[in-house]
This record gives structure tokens, sequence and C-alpha cells, in this order.
């Protein structure tokens, strides 16, 4: 039987990362989390990354963060109707707990506030996408969990991702089953909140707030002004 593969939308992958591009048709990505700084990659999290490519993932990358890091990633997925699994690695982050927080977005979504649904992550808020965004990459992928795993079942896990034929790996059931049945999502990350807790609950709130905005503004430019005149 011969697999159903399409192009990516044009503009894939429209977020830009730290990850590497392989085959388009591919119907695997990895990602791996990064709990250190992102000019401090160690070498053991640059081969995890490399292995997902080399094996023949479609991208393979770092994610830091449970919130903005996670909208690029849904974004650059839901772009490419190919890609059915992300395979989950690397190490958790303390801060973040990144790779716990992925998980529960793949099991329970989010709420009515774009909050990623059983997680203990301090800001797993996801504001800056549609939640049909969010809801697409739910339907079309499998997370493959290989975090805390060695590079060895990392390329495993892609591998298997590319069978013909079902093939149990550590609990799933993968194969390449052909491209998810519906257009790619065309879209990158609208605005960046990066303080959900604090953003306006309504409209009104948010006029008010770009108001009051606007007023330090304008204080501050004139007490730039005030200080230039002193200067003179």
């Amino acid at each position: 039987m011969t697999l159903l593969k399409v192009p990516p939308h044009p503009e894939y992958p429209p977020e830009e990362g730290r990850y590497l591009r392989g085959n388009d048709h591919s119907p695997v990505a990895v990602v791996i989390v990064l709990n250190t700084e992102a000019e401090r990659i160690p070498p053991v999290i640059e081969q995890l990354v490399r292995a997902g490519i080399e094996s023949g993932a479609a991208l393979s990358g770092t994610v830091q963060t449970e919130n903005i890091g996670f909208e690029k990633i849904i974004c650059n997925l839901v772009a490419n109707p190919n890609i059915r699994y992300l395979v989950l690695g690397g190490p958790e982050s303390e801060g973040h707990l990144t790779g716990e927080a992925m998980k529960a977005l793949f099991a329970y979504g989010v709420d009515e506030k774009k909050r990623i649904i059983g997680t203990n992550a301090p800001h797993p808020f996801l504001y800056n996408i549609p939640l049909e965004f969010i809801n697409r990459l739910r339907k079309q992928i499998t997370l493959v969990d290989c975090q805390f795993q060695e590079e060895g079942i990392i390329r495993q896990a892609v591998w298997a991702c590319y069978q013909e034929e079902p093939f149990e790996f550590r609990g799933y059931r993968l194969y390449d089953y052909g491209a998810y049945p519906e257009p790619p999502f065309a879209g990158k990350i609208t605005w960046r909140v990066t303080q959900p807790w604090a953003e306006p609950k309504d409209e009104a709130e948010r006029v008010a707030k770009q108001k009051a905005l606007a007023l330090i503004e304008k204080l501050k430019a004139r007490g730039d002004q005030l200080r230039k005149e002193k200067e003179r």
C-alpha cells in the first residue's frame, strides 16, 4: 500500500529555533529538553538532537520553556501533516518542568485560559497561538516518551515510527500510517505574552492597560526631556 505523503505548508517550518531540519516527509519529529542556558548546551544534548535528525526525523531540536518554546514547536508541527509522532527526550528542567508539561499537554490539553492541564510547571500558558493549533497538535501527533533515555533509544524510536507494519516499542504501537488527512495549518506566534498571569481579563482591561502604558511612556519621555534641559 502506498502511503499518503503531502507537501508541508510553503512557510514550513514557520518558527525559527534551535532545531535541525531533515526529511519533510518523515512521520516523526524529535524534541530534547534543554535544562541549561542556550549558550551552554552540553555535548550530550547536542548528540541527542543529532541522533534524531541522523535517524530520519523531520525536525530535531531542543525546547527550554513550557510556554513560548511549546508554541513554536506547535506552529512548526501543524504546518507539516506528514509528522505523526513527537519523540520527547533529554533530562528534566527543574525550573520549567518542561518534560512534565509536554506530557500533560498531550494527555489533558488546555483549559479555557489556554493553561496546560495537569502540570506543576510554573508558567504553562499557550496564549500566543490559536486554540485550533493546540487541538490539531493533539489530533495529528502522538507523543512518544523517551525522556531520560540514552541516544540509542532515541534512534530506535525514530526508526520504529518509520515502519510499514505496527511495531511494539516501549509500550507504544508505532508505524508510519501516512499524512494527517487535513491541510496544514499556517501561522506564527502572533504576539509574545511573557507574563500571562498579568494579562487583562477582557477587552476593557486591555484598553485600560494600553492607556496606562502609553501614559507611562509619555511621562518617561517628558522626564528624559527635563533631564536633558537641566544638563545644558
